[in-house]
């Protein structure tokens, strides 16, 4: 379930609280309209080590990640007026922009000759057919659990898996025991685990 959690971490399946959703929101707009440093080192201090994760999981060198995460907030900074909430989540847009840098440093990186894909069978990085109907099918299955179980021990899946936050920290901006925390956390895997046995 951890894995099938980060996976759609990766795809920005599962969104963030609202609330956070709509903290970045106001700062990507500080930052499109002011020019606004600080509104931005809170993005920075927020993304920066998350696309790091993201990037050292796609098989990058920490010497790689750490430049295609400087890209990735650079290009945030230039492009921020582009960034629409309606169209989803800041932190859709953010990774979308780290997607492609990686993307196009791969291609740049590469020695083979690339062509399109009607003249040439190239190897593709793609998912198997079959294996992306059952990614697709868990990530339904996992989101549907998470909406069955309560929005209290959901927020802590969500920022545990998710946003990679330390139990200690959760704790602290819940503002709940540490105690309260861990047997919330165990309440909700033990749920999720039952609500997705019964969907297998």
């Amino acid at each position: 379930m951890i894995a099938v959690l980060l996976r759609m971490a990766e795809k920005t399946h599962i969104p963030l609280p609202s609330s956070r959703q709509d903290d970045f929101a106001a700062l990507m707009f500080r930052v499109a309209n002011a020019r606004d440093r600080a509104a931005f080192a809170m993005i920075f201090d927020h993304f920066a080590p998350r696309v790091k994760s993201f990037m050292m999981r796609k098989g990058a060198s920490a010497e790689l990640a750490e430049d295609l995460v400087q890209e990735t907030m650079i290009a945030v900074w230039s492009k921020a007026t582009l960034y629409a909430p309606e169209r989803g989540a800041a932190s859709t847009w953010i990774f979308t922009i780290a997607r492609n840098l990686r993307i196009d440093r791969l291609r740049r990186e590469s020695s083979a000759y690339f062509t399109d894909l009607e003249d040439f069978d190239a190897p593709s990085d793609d998912v198997p057919g079959d294996e992306a109907l059952n990614r697709s099918q868990e990530d339904s299955q996992v989101a549907r659990a998470l909406a069955q179980i309560p929005p209290e021990q959901r927020e802590l899946l969500i920022l545990s898996y998710v946003e990679d936050v330390p139990q200690s920290m959760i704790a602290e901006r819940l503002n709940l025991p540490l105690g309260t925390v861990k047997s919330r956390m165990r309440l909700a895997y033990r749920r999720m685990r039952k609500l997705l046995e019964v969907v297998n």
